[in-house]
Parts: structure tokens; sequence; C-alpha cells
């Protein structure tokens, strides 16, 4: 059995170890090289639409040829009472082939559908390279500030643990009372209690960060996160004409136009060439045949009326939804400027005005608890004041940020 030194050094040795694992899975990302690493990533979510076009393509290939042929073999007019084959003159063996037209111009529509729905899915292939590149900013964002939070209550919490020993040492003298003391010792352990929220949150932010890379590493965010400068609201409005969300929209109209041209070409008849040969015994002269056979659309209230009406409803759908996506996009570079513009205005303040105010606070909060003039509680109120405005000041960078990222992705960016 290990002695009470020897438990303790093999469990210093398995700390040591466990450190040196965790560091060498840690990986050391800015954020331009966290959005590089997620595009070429082997992410299913970047990768499926462009699977899906290429379906839709061979599709489209498929689409646009003419059905199989038809091959008809019989054995007719057999006598059963002999079944020879030369007894009566009407007996043939006969071999027949047939071929089918589609409707009109069906073939070629459904072609051009096809190609059409195989770009639609290119164009969601680039729309989701913009939401990776979106999201990871986001998530690096959120890595970011709580990395950053873990610093500033650090420096609180060394602070107050020196003012602990301060009043423990001026407690011994009789200068301080005991409840100064549980306090602070009270503030310490609910500083604590806030380091390890923000592990959790920052935890939180990893998983998301790492999903786009598509493994299980542990990502620290280094380097000062710059954004290019988003475009005024009136450019960015016009910019979404070309963003990749209208275009899949867009291209449903034309998707729905494809279906109106094919439904109206069922208002056609579709035909088909038959020809076949009947060979007979007993030096009988053979048979062949030639015909053509087609169907007439007399009928087309309940069928074709029916389809083209659904059709002409699903394209003016189709156009409805892209006129809701238009307003709903307009509305987000509205709500997301105006978020982003209020927020810099914030920032600006707490940087001149609020965070030298608390500094002051804070400061002379010490000098009077020093001079005897201000108690205990008075300075660490100050203390963690000035805590909270620097967290503050880090959220409100991170939601400028944000927002920043959500503008260049209304813009259309999606460079890293």
């Amino acid at each position: 059995m290990f002695s009470q030194k020897w438990r303790h050094l093999f469990a210093l040795s398995c700390t040591v170890l466990a450190a040196n694992v965790a560091a060498a899975s840690e990986q050391k990302l800015t954020l331009d090289d966290a959005v590089k690493k997620a595009l070429v990533s082997d992410d299913p979510y970047l990768n499926e639409p462009a699977e899906r076009a290429r379906a839709f393509q061979d599709k489209a290939v498929a689409d646009g040829q003419l059905p199989d042929p038809k091959v008809r073999i019989a054995f007719a007019n057999w006598p059963t009472n002999s079944f020879s084959y030369s007894q009566e003159p009407m007996t043939q063996l006969q071999l027949g082939v047939s071929q089918a037209f589609p409707r009109g111009a069906t073939r070629q529509l459904k072609r051009e559908k096809q190609e059409v729905q195989a770009e639609m899915l290119r164009q969601h292939e680039a729309l989701r390279r913009l939401e990776v590149v979106r999201d990871t900013r986001l998530a690096w964002l959120d890595l970011y500030f709580w990395q950053a939070s873990v610093e500033r209550v650090n420096q609180s919490r060394q602070a107050i643990a020196e003012l602990i020993s301060v009043t423990q040492s001026t407690f011994a003298t009789g200068k301080n009372k005991s409840q100064d003391i549980f306090r602070a010792q009270m503030e310490l352990a609910l500083l604590d209690d806030k380091l390890i929220d923000i592990a959790q949150k920052s935890d939180v932010a990893n998983a998301a960060l790492v999903r786009r890379f598509g493994g299980g590493l542990s990502v620290e965010a280094i380097g000062h996160p710059a954004l290019k400068h988003p475009a005024t609201a009136s450019v960015t409005k016009e910019l979404l004409m070309q963003h990749p969300t209208v275009t899949v929209k867009r291209i449903s109209v034309d998707v729905a136009e494809k279906d109106i041209s094919i439904a109206g070409e069922q208002y056609k008849p579709s035909w088909a060439v038959t020809a076949g040969y009947g060979a007979r015994g007993g030096d009988r002269a053979d048979f062949a045949s030639v015909g053509i056979t087609m169907d007439i659309p007399l009928f087309t209230k309940n069928r074709q009326d029916r389809r083209l009406a659904a059709a002409k409803r699903s394209r003016q759908a189709q156009q409805l939804s892209l006129n809701s996506v238009l307003m709903d996009l307009e509305r987000r570079v509205m709500t997301t400027h105006a978020v982003w513009s209020r927020t810099s205005e914030r920032i600006k303040l707490y940087q001149q005005v609020v965070r030298e105010r608390a500094k002051e606070t804070s400061e002379a909060s010490l000098a009077s608890y020093q001079s005897g003039v201000t108690d205990f509680p008075e300075l660490i109120r100050a203390r963690l004041a000035e805590l909270d405005i620097e967290l503050k000041l880090l959220r409100l960078k991170r939601e400028r940020l944000k927002a920043q990222a959500e503008l260049l992705y209304l813009e259309g960016e999606g460079d890293a």
C-alpha cells in the first residue's frame, strides 16, 4: 500500500500529465484563422448542397431523354389441335417495337426545371458558407469575451484577497470588525462562483466553435477581434437583392414557372409509333405493320385545368415567400444597424466617462477606508462596481462585434 508521500506524488504526476494533454489538444486561433478553418472543414452542413446539386444535374440529363422503347413478342393464332406453325394461314410469330413521345416540350421543360433546381442548390451552398462564416465569428466572439472576463474577475479577486489579508491583520489589532472579514470572504466566494459560471459559458462557446471544425479540441481565442466596417443601412438593403437567401427564393419562383409551363404542355396529345412484323410458316407471305397512337385530352376540367391552376397558385405562393424574405431581411438590416450604432455610442460613454468615474470612486473609497472615514462594505461595493463596469464594457464590445458580423452576413461578405 502506498504511503501518504507516494500517493501525493502520484496524484501530482497525474495532474501534470492531464495538464500536458489538455495543453497539447488546445489550439490558439485568431478570428480569421477560425473562419478559414471552418470553411475548409469536412462539415456535412457545407458539403450537402453540392451533392444535392449534382443529383439534380444527373436528373436533368435523365429527364431530357425519351422513354425506353417497348418490345412485343407474341405467338398469334396458334392452332390448339396440333400446335403446328404451318397448319393455319393466320398463325404468326409476331415481333413488335413501339416508341412513346411525351406531350409537347415536356422533356425539355423537365430538364430545364432540374437544371434550375441544381442552380438553386448551388446558391444554397453559397448561403451556407455565409452562415458558417457568421456562426463561427459569433462563437469565437463569445469565447473571446468569456476568456477575457476570466482575466478581469481574477484581477478583482486578487484585489479582494489582498483586502482580506489587510483586514485580518487590522482585526488582530482591534481596528476592524469580524463581519468585515466575513463580508470579504463572502464576496470572494461569490467571485469564485462567477468564475465557475464563466467557465461553463466558455465551454459552451468552445463547443459551438469546434462544431465547425469537426473535432473535439479546445480553442483559445487570441488576437484583437477586428471585422470589416459594415456599409450603411441603405447600401446593405441594396445588396440584399444579391444575397443567396434572396437568390434561392427567386430561383424557387423560376422553378414554379417551369411547373406552369409543364402543366400547359399537358393540353397537347402524347403519341407513340409502333412497328410490327409477323412471320408465317408454309411458304406464306409475312405481315408487316406500322401505326401511330395518341391520346386526345378532351376532358380537361378536372385534370389539366386543375394542374395548371395549382401550378399558378404555387408560383404565386413562391413570389409571396420571396417578398416576405426581402421584408424580413430589410427589417434585420435596420434593427441590427441600430444595435451596432447605438452600442458604439454606449461603448464610447463607458470608455470616456463611466469607467473613469468608477476607477476614481474605487480609489477614493480606498483612501477613505484607510483614513477611517468609509466602512469596509462601501470599499467592497466600489471594487465590485468597478468590476461590473469592466465586464459590462466587454459585453458591449461583444454585442457591437456580433451586430457587425450579422451586418457583414447580410451584405453577403463571407471571406475570412
